[in-house]
């Protein structure tokens, strides 16, 4: 039995030690250390009883993969098996093997062997947020006293001292999740590891996920078709024609690499698959029962949180890593507790309770953290309501949003079909492992980092924009709010339109008939996002104000582009029980496919009477949406205002065809009676939406959906790919390419590299999102990568969009720093993709900018201020700059994920201090700089600081933001993928 009675200081001097030895097994020259780093670091678990390679999807047969899905469904090779053996040999036993207990069932046996947290009798473990207990049990499950140690362990009990220290701690997620979006190039990078692998003379078969990995095909459908009862068909039509080579490319995968589950197209969106059908809660992998964890390559995978699941959003390349059994370092975050009481007022939706969370903890300031909800009030939210507020973690800038499990969630695993004995099994387990919350008990409060607290009651109906998630507006203010935005000079809240101009109207003609626009138009309206759409109330509310519409005469105008897109099929049978889908039709929201459509900037054209209607009058149109993402230039180019709401406000600003309307004393619009009809007349009370979820979200719409799923659909079925292991690469292909990430690469580290006389490729202010960044939406037709694809003889008409070419490099790289709403202070107050070529004074295309500075052999760098990368397109974010050739980022502070990935492609991240900045300290962006670094990266600690020097004579210290021991190791190996191969290929497998 191991009692972890050490006080933190000696805790914390076992840990620096362990840094010290790890420290110099990563730098020392001797070949044999060296070598067994390298063998070890991409172990499971030492104990093969403990943590086998192989685990099911689900107990019963409706739930589980056939083969054809997942090639070789979660099996383990011989070699790994080898391997496995080998590391039990190498490593030392888990130090925990004493409180390896087993689970009895009710009725007689077990449900398997786990690791018994209360046998520590720590009673620091009491008193740890529900969140942090699932790290515990991770690093417990996963200690060899190598890749995870007992002072690691000693680090997360002792959370309440440690955690405000930022002590690094080593995580094994359970598996990984991906969309084809960031799918594509995490598969594209594996087959080019394998190349890699190969062409150094190892074993390109090493290069597998050694953890479940499932990829939902969920952004490439566009909403080219709306408002017919044929759209979802011809979207899927469209969307194969367009992405054939991409998906033939993922089916290859799903082939290609074990432990691989590919969900075709058209089967729902990534986060409410995820929540209905992927999430385990608990695991049983051959006996072994665990809690499950999940990182995947989107941000929004924080949803899972809402069912008691410990996920959250990382880069494409930290996925692979942990793919590849690579153990995540991360610092062991501090943890708010947000207790919620009392219960949501009638007529407010949890869009509305979500929009008020994101604006309070963006206030708190909760960057890097976790949040945990807690109190009274969680008895008042279904678990689709916590889901809804657990998907928005990004917007409010945490980690996690995390709802421990309660009976609550075990509610909601029976209503979607996960088995009796399944759902007994996680009780047993929660509650044996002290992670399971009952509210019929008295409640011992866990320990937070800080604390806040809401009354649902205090919660009124809200919106947010018209360009960040947390700008909440009240619907009462919303009029008010609007007029200031026309006012207010441009920016978040401003788009600085005179006063003459303000009641300007256009006037057109809309397939024959009258029509105009004014600012504040409405011309895009949709239901969309796994936000909202996994929540049944919300989306049978819409179907219920459309219902009132119809029946009072209303009609939503032709030229608004209305659009519905389910999370998931389930959805789309509850709407048609309870009837409300054929009036949701009659006000134009046809089903246009099962994806992220509009919410990721897939809405499809505009009319183009619409579109001339706006561009020729400068109209400041607007998008209404039920999505989570509403930075400008995202939705559509064309739309400036964006406001996300929830679904039946969707409809009612749809239907009033403008935001600049107060809904509590203006009409929406005149009934058939002549009679001015008003927000209250159409909208539901609670009650109604309680009792049609009650009789229409029925238990075996999930099971009949998920046992459809994995038999594919016609399409993706008949796409025919090669059973090779080594991926074929097309040379003239525009969607697939092969990377140039490993083409001059050896088996010597290249260590660390410094910054010398670099020229500013960007100067940039507060909140540069990685939407700015990365390439993402449509591809301009004047841009360096139409340029790029009409050279290769692509039409115009088949650009497609950047997220549908992630898996081409030169394409990517093209579009990087091609948002049309980029502002470039080299430009002076210019908006645009272009820059000022210091050397010359041109102004230039940014790639065309950066490749000039390369054929140069000049290195560039980019400064920015606060938040910089914050938003959800990852991995581009960081390889496109990496293309371009910047080799450091300096900025006010960095969104957490996107520093990570800056250090995993090679740049070096650094901040000024705090009260600087690039305006503060004079800089304008025309100096040079130079940022020397020590040659030997032993020499380098996490955190230092640095000293910046111009050639103007001005020179400021920086802070280098490699946080952790081990990204300094990726550093030293030229990025993380080069670190993996290197050490696979000198593991003895």
């Amino acid at each position: 039995m191991y009692s972890t009675t050490a006080s933190s200081s000696s805790a914390l001097l076992r840990a620096s030690s362990s840094r010290l030895r790890f420290s110099k097994i990563l730098y020392s020259p001797s070949p044999s250390s060296i070598n067994l780093v390298r063998s070890l670091s991409f172990s499971r678990s030492p104990l093969a009883a403990f943590g086998p390679l192989r685990a099911s999807v689900h107990d019963s047969d409706w739930r589980r993969s056939p083969v054809s899905l997942r090639a070789q469904n979660r099996t383990s090779s011989p070699a790994l098996e080898s391997f496995g053996r080998k590391i039990s040999t190498m490593a030392s036993e888990n130090a925990f093997k004493g409180i390896l207990t087993s689970l009895k069932k009710p009725g007689g046996g077990e449900f398997g062997k786990y690791f018994r947290l209360p046998a520590l009798n720590d009673p620091r473990i009491d008193k740890l947020p529900y969140s942090i207990r699932i790290l515990l049990e991770s690093a417990i499950r996963n200690c060899d006293n190598f890749q995870v140690t007992k002072e690691d362990v000693e680090k997360i009990i002792d959370w309440e001292n440690t955690s405000p220290k930022q002590v690094e701690i080593p995580f094994k997620p359970a598996r990984v999740l991906l969309q084809d979006f960031t799918g594509v190039p995490a598969v594209v990078d594996l087959a080019c590891m394998r190349d890699a692998m190969n062409k150094l003379g190892s074993d390109s078969n090493k290069i597998n996920p050694l953890v479940p990995v499932d990829l939902v095909i969920d952004h490439s459908v566009q909403v080219d078709v709306a408002r017919s009862e044929n759209a979802v068909q011809a979207n899927m039509e469209l969307e194969f024609q367009r992405n054939k080579e991409r998906f033939g490319f993922l089916k290859w995968g799903s082939n290609a690499f074990k432990n691989m589950l590919v969900v075709p197209p058209g089967s729902g969106i990534v986060h409410q698959v995820n929540l209905e059908y992927l999430g385990r809660v608990v695991f049983n992998t051959d006996g072994m029962l665990y809690p499950d964890s999940v990182v995947g390559t989107d941000s929004h995978t924080t949803m899972i949180d809402g069912l008691g699941v410990a996920g959250w959003g990382v880069g494409g390349i930290e996925a692979e890593a942990a793919m590849l059994g690579q153990p995540m370092s991360m610092v062991l975050p501090g943890v708010v507790g947000f207790k919620l009481s009392g219960k949501l007022r009638n007529g407010v939706t949890a869009t509305d309770l979500v929009l008020t969370v994101t604006q309070m903890l963006r206030k708190h300031g909760v960057v890097g953290k976790f949040v945990e909800f807690y109190g009274e009030g969680m008895g008042e939210l279904s678990l689709a309501d916590r889901a809804t507020i657990a998907n928005m973690s990004p917007e409010y800038g945490a980690t996690m949003g995390f709802f421990p499990v309660d009976h609550v969630t075990l509610q909601y695993l029976k209503l979607t079909g996960r088995s009796e004995e399944t759902v007994s099994m996680i009780e047993a387990y929660l509650r044996a492992n002290k992670m399971f919350v009952d509210y019929n008990e008295p409640q011992k409060e866990s320990v937070y980092s800080s604390y806040l607290e809401l009354d649902l009651a205090d919660v009124e109906p809200c919106i947010s924009g018209p360009k960040r998630p947390h700008d909440r507006v009240s619907l009462k203010d919303m009029k008010a709010d609007w007029q200031s935005c026309l006012d207010n000079k441009v920016g978040f809240k401003g788009f600085a339109v005179p006063k003459e101009s303000q009641g300007k109207v256009a006037k057109f003609s809309f397939n024959g008939q009258p029509a105009e626009l004014k600012h504040g138009s409405v011309v895009i309206a949709a239901i969309t996002s796994c936000t909202n759409t996994s929540n049944p109330s919300v989306m049978l509310g819409a179907g219920l104000v459309a219902k009132k519409a119809c029946q009072l005469g209303l009609q939503v105008k032709p030229w608004i582009k209305t659009s519905l897109a389910p999370g998931s099929g389930v959805v789309t049978k509850y709407l048609l029980k309870s009837g409300l889908q054929e009036y949701l039709n009659e006000q134009g929201f046809h089903i246009v496919g099962y994806g992220c459509t509009t919410c990721i900037g897939n809405s499809g054209d505009l009319n183009e009477s619409v579109t001339s209607a706006i561009s020729e009058n400068d109209i400041i149109a607007a998008a209404v949406l039920s999505g989570n993402r509403n930075f400008e230039g995202r939705v559509h180019p064309l739309t400036r205002a964006n406001y996300l709401a929830s679904p039946p406000l969707v409809v009612a600003y749809a239907l009033a065809g403008t935001v600049d309307i107060d809904f509590e004393k203006e009409p929406i619009g005149t009934g058939k009676d002549g009679k001015s009809v008003f927000f209250k007349d159409i909208w539901p009370s609670n009650e109604e939406i309680a009792e049609v979820v009650q009789s229409s979200v029925l238990p075996d719409m999930f099971k009949s959906t998920y046992e459809a799923i994995t038999k594919g659909n016609p399409m993706w079925n008949q796409l025919s790919v090669p059973a090779n292991t080594l991926y074929s690469w097309d040379s003239k292909s525009t969607y697939i390419h092969e990377p140039p990430y490993f083409k001059k690469m050896n088996m010597d580290p290249p260590g660390p590299h410094g910054v010398k006389d670099a020229y500013c490729l960007l100067n940039f202010g507060d909140s540069i999102t990685t939407d700015h960044i990365s390439p993402a939406g449509s591809i301009h037709k004047d841009s360096p990568a139409a340029k790029y694809l009409l050279e290769h003889g692509v039409d115009r008409k088949d650009f497609n969009s950047y997220g549908s070419r992630r898996g081409n490099d030169e394409v990517m790289a093209r579009g990087t720093f091609a948002n049309i709403r980029l502002v470039n202070k080299l430009l002076k107050g210019e908006v645009g993709p272009r820059t000022i070529h210091i050397p010359t004074g041109e102004k230039l295309n940014v790639f065309d900018a950066a490749m000039r500075y390369k054929a140069d052999g000049h290195n560039t760098i980019v400064l920015a201020g606060a938040e910089y990368g914050s938003g959800s397109s990852r991995d581009w974010a960081a390889k496109g700059p990496m293309l371009l050739g910047v080799k450091a980022v300096i900025a006010k502070s960095f969104e957490r994920i996107h520093r990570s990935n800056l250090v995993g492609m090679g740049i070096i991240p650094l901040c000024f201090k705090p009260g600087e900045d690039a305006e503060t300290l004079g800089l304008t962006g025309h100096e040079r700089y130079t940022i020397d670094l020590p040659s030997s990266v032993s020499e380098i600690r996490p955190g230092q600081d640095v000293i910046v020097v111009t050639d103007t004579g001005k020179s400021f210290t920086c802070t280098v933001r490699f946080d952790t021991e081990v990204e300094l190791a990726y550093f030293n190996h030229g990025g993380i993928l080069p670190f993996v191969i290197r050490n696979l290929i000198n593991s003895k497998q």
